[in-house]
C-alpha cells in the first residue's frame, strides 16, 4: 500500500522534486539542532542576561513575520525566466553562509551584534524557501494532480517533525560531546545538500509569446507612424535642388526624432510587465484584506500572540542554571515536544475538526493557561511537597504545551484556507502566517521587556514567578475576544 503510494507520487511528481521538498522541511525542522547550541553560546559564552537573549532571539527570527515579500517578489519578478528555483538558491545561500562564518570565525560569534546580525540573515533565507517552496508545492497539485495535495502537505510536515524529533535528539547529545562551531559547522551541511539538490530539479521558463506580440505590435506601429509623416513631408521629385535637398534632410532628422519619440513614450515592456503584476498583487492584497470576514479573525489570532509574553528564553536559563537541567535531557524534552505536536494533529483531525472553531480556541487557550500552572509550580517548588522530580514537570509541559498549541494552529491554518479569495490564496496565505509570526515575534518582545523589568537575571529568579504569572493571566485574555472568530466556523466549513 505505502509502496503503491510512494509510486505514484514519484510518478506524478518526480523524484528530483520529492526529494528537494522533503530536504527543505527536513531541513527546517533539523533547525532544533543548532538553535539549541546559540541558546548556549548566548548563555555561556556571550554571558547575555535572559532579557537580552530573548531579545536577540525576537530580532532573530523577525524575517518570518514578512514572508510575503518574499512570494511578491517571487510571483512578480522572475530571474532569467524563472520564479522559483532562482529564489531558493538565493534563499539557501543566505541559509548557508552564516553558519560558515560563525562556525570559523570565533570574534564574530563571540560578539551579540556580529551574532545577531547573522542569525538574523540565516532566518531571512530560511523564511524565503519556506515560501518558495510552498509556492512550488501549490504549482505542482494544480489541475490533474489536485488529488495530491494532501499527500504533498503531509509529507512536507511529516519531514519536519522527523527533522524536529532528529535535531532536538542529537542536539542535546552534541552539546555535551562537540564544541559549538564544530556544531555551527555540522548543520551548515544540509543547506550545503540543498543547494546541490537545487539543480536536480527543472524549472520550465516563463513563456515569452505575449512579449514577442508586443514588440512585433510597437514595430508596425512605429511603421505606420514614420509611413504618415513621410506621406506628409517627402517633396515632390521635380528637379535635384537645393531646396529638395534640404528637405529630405529635414525629413531624415524628423524620423529620427520620431523614433526617439516612440521609444520614449514606450517603456521597456519586461519591466512594465512586472510594474503591472506587482501593483495589481499588492491592490488585490489590500482589497481582500480590508473585508471584515478576514480583517477580524486575523485581528484575533493577532491579538491573541501579542497579548502573551513569551518567557520561553528565560526559562530555559530557569532550568540550567537554577534547576541545573543537562542539554542532553533538555533535547530529550524537545523530542517529547515534537512528539506532542504531532499527536495534537492526530486529536484535532480525529476529534475536533467538526466542532466551532470559537469552542476549539477557547479550549485551547484555557489549556495553555493549565501548562502556565505547571511552570508556576516547577518556579514556586511546590511540586517538591508532591515528590513530583523537576525533569518530570519540565517533560509534561513541553508534551501538552506543544500539543495544545497545534489545537490553535490547526483552527488558524484552516480559516486561513478558507479565508482566501481566489487568485492571490498563495500570497495572502503567505500574509496570513506573517501576521500570526509577528504577533509571536512581538509577544517574544514583550516577554524580554517584562523579564528586564522584574530584574530576571542568570543570578536571580526571584521575580519569574510574577512573570509567570502575568503569563498566565495573559493566557486568558484572548478569550474575551473571541466574538471575533465567525459564529458557525467549523473545521470543515466556514
Amino acid at each position: 500500500m505505502r509502496i503503491g503510494w510512494a509510486t505514484r507520487m514519484r510518478t506524478s511528481f518526480g523524484a528530483p522534486f520529492l526529494w528537494l521538498v522533503t530536504l527543505v522541511y527536513f531541513t527546517q525542522g533539523f533547525r532544533s539542532f543548532v538553535w539549541t547550541a546559540v541558546s548556549f553560546q548566548m548563555k555561556d559564552i556571550l554571558k547575555l542576561s535572559p532579557s537580552a537573549s530573548q531579545f536577540v532571539v525576537s530580532v532573530a527570527h523577525s524575517p518570518w513575520s514578512i514572508k510575503p515579500i518574499y512570494g511578491i517578489l517571487s510571483d512578480c519578478i522572475p530571474i532569467s525566466g524563472r520564479r522559483r528555483l532562482p529564489y531558493l538558491v538565493i534563499s539557501t545561500i543566505l541559509s548557508l553562509i552564516p553558519w560558515l562564518i560563525l562556525g570559523l570565525a570565533n570574534s564574530l560569534r563571540s560578539s551579540r551584534n556580529t551574532l545577531t546580525a547573522f542569525l538574523t540573515l540565516q532566518n531571512l533565507g530560511s523564511a524565503m524557501a519556506d515560501v518558495v517552496v510552498d509556492a512550488m508545492i501549490a504549482e505542482a497539485v494544480r489541475s490533474e494532480l489536485a488529488e495530491f495535495a494532501g499527500d504533498l502537505q503531509s509529507l512536507s510536515w511529516s519531514a519536519m517533525a522527523l527533522g524536529g524529533i532528529f535535531g532536538s535528539m542529537l542536539g542535546g547529545y552534541t552539546l555535551s560531546h562537540l564544541t559549538i562551531d564544530t556544531i555551527f559547522l555540522l548543520f551548515s551541511v544540509l543547506p550545503a545538500i540543498q543547494l546541490l539538490s537545487c539543480a536536480l530539479v527543472k524549472e520550465i521558463p516563463l513563456q515569452l509569446e505575449s512579449l514577442q506580440h508586443y514588440k512585433k505590435e510597437e514595430n508596425l506601429e512605429f511603421k505606420e507612424d514614420t509611413r504618415d509623416y513621410k506621406r506628409k513631408d517627402t517633396p515632390t521629385r521635380t528637379s535635384d535642388t537645393p531646396r529638395r535637398r534640404k528637405n529630405n534632410h529635414k525629413y531624415h532628422k524628423r524620423k529620427l526624432n520620431l523614433k526617439s519619440e516612440i521609444s520614449e513614450k514606450q517603456p521597456d515592456p519586461l519591466v512594465a510587465r512586472y510594474n503591472i503584476s506587482l501593483r495589481s498583487t499588492i491592490y488585490s492584497l489590500a482589497k481582500a484584506f480590508k473585508q471584515p470576514i478576514i480583517l477580524r479573525p486575523m485581528a484575533w489570532f493577532f491579538f491573541s500572540n501579542v497579548a502573551v509574553p513569551n518567557l520561553s528564553t528565560v526559562m530555559f536559563y530557569y532550568q540550567t542554571e537554577f534547576l541545573n537541567l543537562e542539554a542532553s535531557f533538555l533535547g530529550t524534552a524537545r523530542v517529547i515536544g515534537w512528539s506532542g505536536l504531532m499527536l495534537g494533529t492526530y486529536a484535532y483531525n480525529r476529534y475536533l475538526k467538526r466542532k466551532k472553531l470559537r469552542h476549539v480556541l477557547m479550549y485551547a487557550h484555557i489549556g495553555l493557561a493549565i501548562v502556565s500552572l505547571l511552570d508556576i509550580m516547577l518556579v514556586s517548588k511546590l511540586h517538591n511537597q508532591l515528590a513530583i522530580p523537576d525533569k518530570y514537570i519540565v517533560l509534561w509541559g513541553s508534551a501538552f504545551g506543544d500539543a495544545i498549541k497545534q489545537f490553535k494552529l490547526m483552527p488558524f491554518l484552516i480559516i486561513s484556507g478558507q479565508l482566501c479569495p481566489p487568485g492571490i490564496e498563495g500570497t495572502l496565505f503567505a500574509l496570513f502566517m506573517s501576521i500570526n509570526n509577528l504577533g509571536s515575534t512581538l509577544g517574544s518582545f514583550l516577554g524580554a521587556a517584562l523579564a528586564s523589568v522584574l530584574n530576571i537575571s542568570s543570578e536571580s529568579f526571584d521575580n519569574l514567578i510574577f512573570g509567570v504569572a502575568v503569563q498566565l493571566l495573559a493566557t486568558l485574555l484572548p478569550i474575551t475576544f473571541l466574538f471575533l472568530i465567525p459564529k458557525e466556523a467549523t473545521g470543515l466549513t466556514s
